[in-house]
């Protein structure tokens, strides 16, 4: 039973979360959280401080005793907003590394919203039908429309709770053209999500992360009338069932609040010292966002980020999981979403990605990768032309710089890199490890990379006449050598053949084995 950590480094705290796979499901063995405002001075200057450094690292060297108590068999560290932004994160991800010797992964905006609904629809059965997800967090808020498990439409915006209190609220209670501002912002970029999502015809609005918490909880008083001047009573309320709020209740607690001090803020239940200093900018976001879809309120998960990765974990090593299936959709859609993109015409693409399939099955104790290069080949097999959209002239390396920097669905940044590779050198160049494209490929795993090229390097050969109909092949594993058998189509296989065997010198370069080719 194997067993993974999710660590989610935000731009208001980090969490930690350890679960084991216990018959194909995960079960929570720890949690942990700390506040540690990494985004506070991104957000007022542009880099992540040093105290914030250290605080965070103190918070992860915490989590790194838990994971080794629990033995945990593979840890994932992400970044979010704050990364995205300090000019110095580069720096703050060594320090990471030397202190714990993991790796940080800095993901887009996007691919935030992406974990995060496959961690809520995984373990609600609820949010599996048509449903918004909203997740306001330190520095970005990501608004997702789902429907039956797959999203149709996303959008991340700029409005963090930290990043909104450090860029526009400087005095307590606000000033009056502080809180104008701030409102003008927020209306500014959700004209930009609305342009994004279209409307917006919903049942289910589901809302994560501490802001969605704290606004639930204290909206119950706004509704129970439980208010003695600018303050809220103390007295917790009963409740039943999940957190909601309600979108009239949201907003009257967002009008009372920005009138609020902290001290008094603090004061209202559900907020308590630390969120009373980042409330006000989340409130507003959420009142107006509910208010602009024409939503009638939220259902507060406790899901989030974390749970999103421990899911994905999941899937890629459980393959009777139903989320490896969700999993291995989203990533094919998101392929063919980049190929539509830059104009790829599917139906010369896909005999070579039959091709590099058949090649990849047929030669598993030649190449010796991994299971999961299978898809990464795929992938690279669907996308070898897109660089074409940019220049034919060198279109390789557009192609790679495309896959590279494209939002796909699924794929970790990592993954991007090692796809991207794959697919660059089908021209004359051949990898080096000094390369700028092969320098960010971790060390690893970059024999792999040359192995993969070297059958899609092969694939590409076998689909040279495009105007016949596709080459039939046969692949046949000797001690030293592999023989592939050519059946020719309607245009005869002389030009793949002749193709394949210039590819025999790299072959036998990288696979140690001699490349001969026959025409039936």
């Amino acid at each position: 039973m194997p067993t993974f950590a999710a660590i989610d480094i935000g731009s208001n705290s980090c969490r930690l979360k350890i679960a084991v796979v216990h018959q194909h499901r995960l079960k929570t063995l720890h949690e942990d959280r700390e506040v540690t405002r990494l985004g506070e001075s991104v957000f007022q200057t542009g880099v992540i401080s040093p105290e914030a450094m250290a605080g965070t690292i103190r918070a992860l060297k915490r989590f790194h005793k838990a994971v080794q108590l629990h033995v945990v068999d593979k840890v994932r560290v992400v970044a979010t907003s704050a990364m995205r932004d300090a000019r110095n994160a580069g720096a703050f991800t060594e320090w990471v590394k030397s202190a714990t010797g993991w790796n940080v992964e800095v993901i887009s905006g996007l691919e935030e919203g992406r974990l995060i609904q496959l961690g809520v629809v995984t373990h609600e059965v609820g949010a599996r039908g048509r449903c918004l997800m909203i997740d306001l967090g330190g520095g970005s808020c990501e608004v997702t429309l789902s429907d039956r498990g797959s999203i149709k439409s996303m959008v991340s915006l700029p409005l963090g709770a930290v990043r909104l209190q450090e860029q526009f609220l400087q005095s307590d209670p606000p000033a009056k053209a502080d809180i104008a501002r701030l409102k003008q912002f927020i209306e500014r970029e959700l004209r930009r999500a609305d342009k994004k999502l279209g409307p917006v015809r919903v049942g289910l609005v589901v809302a994560t992360s501490g802001t969605a918490a704290a606004l639930a909880e204290a909206s119950g008083h706004v509704r129970k009338g439980n208010m003695a001047g600018k303050s809220l009573a103390k007295k917790r309320l009963e409740r039943v069932g999940p957190l909601t709020a309600d979108t009239p209740d949201v907003r009257k607690l967002a009008e009372r609040l920005i009138k609020m001090t902290n001290a008094e803020r603090e004061a209202v239940p559900g907020i308590g010292p630390r969120r009373s200093e980042i409330i006000i900018g989340g409130a507003l976001v959420y009142a107006s966002l509910l208010e602009r879809f024409g939503l009638k309120g939220f259902r507060y998960s406790p899901l989030g980020l974390r749970d999103g990765m421990l899911s994905q974990m999941l899937a890629e090593v459980d393959l009777r999981t139903s989320v490896h299936q969700k999993l291995e959709n989203e990533r094919w859609e998101g392929v063919l979403e980049v190929c539509r993109r830059y104009g790829t015409d599917l139906k010369t693409v896909e005999p070579v990605r039959e091709h590099v399939v058949q090649l990849f099955d047929a030669l598993k104790v030649v190449h010796e990768l991994p299971e999961e290069y299978r898809l990464w080949l795929e992938s690279a097999a669907m996308l070898h032309d897109i660089g074409k959209f940019m220049n034919h002239q060198g279109h390789f390396r557009h192609t790679q710089y495309i896959i590279a920097n494209s939002e796909i669905f699924g794929f970790s940044p990592e993954q991007r890199l090692v796809v991207s590779a794959i697919a660059r050198y089908l021209g004359k160049s051949r990898p080096d490890p000094m390369d700028r494209v092969m320098r960010v490929i971790p060390l690893e795993q970059q024999v792999n990379v040359l192995r993969a090229g070297v059958l899609l390097r092969l694939a590409v050969a076998l689909n040279q006449d495009r105007a016949s109909a596709t080459v039939r092949m046969r692949a046949h594993v000797y001690p030293k050598r592999v023989v592939l058998d050519l059946v020719p189509g309607r245009g005869g296989a002389e030009l793949e053949a002749w193709s394949l065997r210039k590819e025999a010198d790299y072959f036998r370069e990288v696979l140690r084995r001699e490349l001969l080719v026959d025409v039936a």
